[in-house]
């Protein structure tokens, strides 16, 4: 089992910029594939950025190059990066951990974190 607890997140203007962290607790959580989604249209998800525990990163087209995934596994927790945020990076980011080679619906999840960009 583990636990994630999410903090950051806020309001700012386009342009802005904003850090997320991501704290897990539990067995063996620095050993899990960590990341945020965003939830999508008909009830989908969308990949903000994940990281597994050797440093491989993956990030949704739309933040390459703004947004930038980082972990400290002596702490358990991953931090996002966000800069030059747009009106359309506002959302609810859901963190995840998951075992590597699980798919995400077996993930666990935070309780979300509010980003709001305003123009």
């Amino acid at each position: 089992q583990v636990q994630l607890v999410e903090s950051g997140g806020g309001s700012v203007q386009t342009g802005g910029s904003l850090r997320l962290s991501c704290a897990a607790s539990g067995s063996a959580a620095n050993t899990y594939v960590m990341g945020w989604y965003l939830p999508a249209p008909g009830n989908q998800r969308a990949l903000v950025a994940s990281i597994t525990p050797v440093n491989k990163i993956n990030y949704g087209d739309s933040v390459e190059g703004r947004f930038t995934i980082s972990r400290d596994n002596d702490k358990n927790t991953v931090y996002l990066e966000m800069n030059s945020l747009k009106p359309e990076d506002t959302g609810v980011y859901y963190c995840f951990s998951r075992r590597l080679g699980i798919d995400i619906s077996q993930a666990y999840w935070g309780q979300g974190t509010q980003v709001t960009v305003s123009s």
